[in-house]
Formats: structure tokens, sequence, C-alpha cells
């Protein structure tokens, strides 16, 4: 193992910003001068008050969130969120969703336990690409159309927003959130998973816009309601304080990288299109790795391989784990290996693995 601390290529909970790390490890003990852990506050008391509308004011100007959404903190994750996103704006009557990966056929399937659902695309041949926008049969009064704006497991990506359709759209976001540009308002609802771009597993953050809030499903738990958990800033409940407090520095530090002349959000973009492309290249330039998503629509953050030697996976992975290359192996449903990529991953991280893929290549 090398004298670095390892690279993390885990798809989530994932890696995050060592600065951030080292921040919160200095505050643990008294935050800002309270004498108290934020693990020890109430949520309820001034100094976490500032800390989740620093929190919330952070997000909104990174992604330039109107100011007609609704912010919300919750917890459960995005799976969670499949059976919320029916319970609360679908009014148990028809949503449409669009399956390009695992992850939105687990949507689609959680939701059809609340509402009528229609499957408005899918890929054929498995989930390698994204059918053209033309081909979705999308139905005009559908309460909302759902898509998953990158495939954690599979590793295809919307390039764009689907745009031209008349139900709102819906987006779990969870793989790709703040790894670009997002223009929420082109969306009804926005939810995301912090673990793997924001912070550690516990919080899911959900921006959904206020006038489809008050049609939750009589059935729908009280504190899952998006209207309620809005008119108590999400404190209807006990929230889950240290998640939110972890997201809001790795939202600070986002907001502090710097790229050329790029600032921000925008600094991250361009440095996640090398790291990319990077590893892409490598990838498409053997004769051991494949990688068989449509190049139109492959990940930025999460990148999907194979060997075109099984037997080889294991002294892979173990060579790998040797040079401090963390945590490569496939979904089980998948397998192969996977390289999560996301904003906490240095250039320097992805350069080491595509070191290690080619030294690999060459002695096998």
């Amino acid at each position: 193992m090398p004298d670095r601390r390892p690279y993390n290529f885990s798809a989530g909970p994932a890696a995050m910003p060592e600065e951030v790390l080292r921040q919160a490890a200095g505050e643990m003990l008294d935050w800002q001068g309270t004498g108290m852990s934020v693990m020890e506050m109430s949520h309820r008391g001034e100094a976490f008050g500032r800390i989740i509308h620093q929190a919330e004011s952070d997000l909104r100007e990174l992604l330039g969130v109107p100011s007609d959404y609704a912010v919300l903190f919750m917890q459960g994750g995005a799976l969670a969120q499949n059976a919320l996103i029916p319970l609360n704006l679908s009014r148990g009557a028809r949503a449409d969703y669009v399956v390009t990966g695992s992850w939105s056929a687990k949507s689609e399937r959680e939701a059809r336990k609340f509402c009528d659902v229609q499957v408005a695309a899918r890929p054929e041949g498995g989930f390698l690409d994204i059918p053209p926008l033309a081909s979705w049969q999308v139905r005009e009064d559908a309460a909302y159309l759902h898509y998953c704006g990158n495939e954690t497991i599979d590793g295809v990506e919307f390039p764009e927003v689907p745009a031209g359709f008349a139900p709102p759209l819906v987006a779990d976001m969870s793989s790709s959130i703040l790894s670009r540009p997002l223009d929420v308002a082109a969306h009804g609802c926005v939810y995301a998973g912090a673990q793997k771009n924001i912070g550690p597993a516990g919080v899911t953050l959900v921006m959904v816009r206020r006038e489809l809030l008050g049609r939750a499903l009589p059935s729908c738990p009280s504190a899952f309601d998006y209207a309620v958990a809005d008119a108590n800033g999400s404190m209807y409940n006990t929230p889950p304080t240290y998640a939110i407090y972890m997201a809001g520095l790795v939202l600070q530090w986002i907001a502090r990288q710097r790229e050329g002349d790029l600032r921000g959000l925008a600094a991250v973009t361009e440095r996640n299109r090398r790291k990319a492309a990077m590893l892409y290249e490598c990838i498409d330039a053997s004769s051991l790795y494949v990688n068989r998503v449509a190049p139109a629509v492959r990940s930025r953050m999460n990148v999907p391989f194979q060997l075109r030697d099984p037997k080889l996976d294991a002294a892979f992975l173990e060579g790998a784990r040797q040079r401090g290359l963390l945590q490569l192996k496939g979904h089980k449903s998948v397998g192969g290996m996977r390289a999560s990529i996301y904003n906490a991953m240095p250039e320097a991280g992805v350069r080491a693995l595509v070191d290690y893929l080619r030294d690999f290549e060459r002695s096998h």
C-alpha cells in the first residue's frame, strides 16, 4: 500500500473531500465556540439553525434554485423517495417513467404500489443507451414524468434535460447532482441521496416546485409529506443533523474550487470532464478492457468496465488494492468493475487508475 491516502472509487457511500473531513475533525468536539459537537446540538437551537440555513442558501446559489422551490432535507435515501414521489405528487392517478437502468427500474416498480404507472421509454438490448426522445410514449395527463439523470450501476447518463413534455419532470439525480450545472426550473422535482457528491449517508435532498405541494395521498405519513416538511423548515421531526452539517461543508468546498478562470461549480464541471475523458480514453484504447455504453450517454460519474477475460478479475482487484486503489468491484447485479469518480476524486486518483490499467494489461 502506498504512503498516500488510498483512492476510494466506491459508488456510495463515496469518498469525501479530504479538506472537508479534516475540517469536520477539527470541529468535532467544539463547533465554532459553542462547546458542543454538531452531533450534540438541539436541531431547534440557534447554532444548528445557522448550519441548516447556510446549507440551503449555498445549495440555492450553486444550482440557481428558484425561490418558488422548496429545499427539503429528508431521510430514507433515494429508495424512500421512490415511494414518496408518487405519494406526494401522483394524486393516485397516472405517472410515466423512463427506465434506462437499474435505479429507474426500481423507481418504476415502487411507484406501481401507489398509482397507474406507464413505462414511457426503455432501451432495447440492455441498459446501454437512452431511447430517442421522439420515441417516448408520454401521457399528457400524467401527474409527472420520472427519469434518472445518471444510472450509478449501468453508467448511463442523460447529457441534457429531456425537454418538451407536458407533465412536470421528476429526476433522481443522486449520483450526478453538483457534478455540473442543473436546470432545476426545468423540473417539478429533483431529489438526490447525499452519499455520492454531497456528503455522508443519512440526508436526502428534495427540491420541489411549491405549486406541486399539498397533493399528498391521505396514506402519506405526515413526516414524509413535502408540504409538511416545507412548512416546518425540514424540522417536523428531528432531521439528520450531522449529515446536514457535513453536506454544508461540501457545498462550501465546491464553491471554493478553482480551475483557471473558472470558479465553483463551473470549475468542478471542467475537472469532471477531464477525469472522465482520461479514463474512457484508456479503456477504449485497450484490448483487455471494454465499456459497452453508447459513447453519447456515458456517465462522467460512474464508469463500469469489464475485463475481456473474467478469470483475471480477482488478480486485477488485488493488484489495485496493493496500489491503494479501492472499491473497484462492479455492482453484484452486473459484475465486472466500476470506477466512481465523483467530485471528491482528484485527477491524481484517475491518473493512478489509468497507470494501473495500462500496467496490468501489459503484464497480462
